[in-house]
């Protein structure tokens, strides 16, 4: 079976403890690490780009974090020049409901899917699911 290694970035403790305990109980998932801003996500990601089996699959990326927000985060990573980076799924995960961030979102090409807080448990089994049958 695939396994999945996922990074999550949220400013949000407790969405990031929830998140995290949920993807914990699934069988198909080898890894999480969690950042609380996008720079330190960033600096995580440089570092190991090179490195594909220590790179997430998939990113979780909240808009609003102090230092680094989201969209830096999704600038800066687009700068980053590396095939291993180019392989992970992000999915925007925020509380925005606002249609000028989910218009913004679609037009990143990295960006695979925009989802407003809060993420069932549901939602996440099937982003999973969906991940490895591809």
């Amino acid at each position: 079976m695939k396994k999945v290694k996922i990074l999550l970035v949220d400013d949000d403790a407790t969405y990031l403890f929830i998140t995290k305990k949920i993807l914990e109980q699934q069988q198909n998932v080898e890894q999480i690490n969690t950042f609380m801003n996008g720079l330190e996500a960033l600096t995580y990601l440089k570092q190991h780009s090179k490195e594909e089996n220590i790179l997430p699959n998939i990113l979780f990326l909240d808009l609003f974090m102090p230092i680094m927000d989201g969209w830096q985060f999704l600038n800066e990573f687009t700068e980053v020049k590396s095939n291993h980076l180019e392989k992970i799924t992000i999915y925007i995960c925020t509380s925005s409901i606002s249609p000028h961030d989910v218009e913004r979102a679609k037009n990143i090409s990295s960006v695979s899917d925009y989802i407003i807080k809060p993420i069932s448990k549901i939602k996440l089994i099937d982003i999973l699911n969906q991940y490895i049958s591809n």
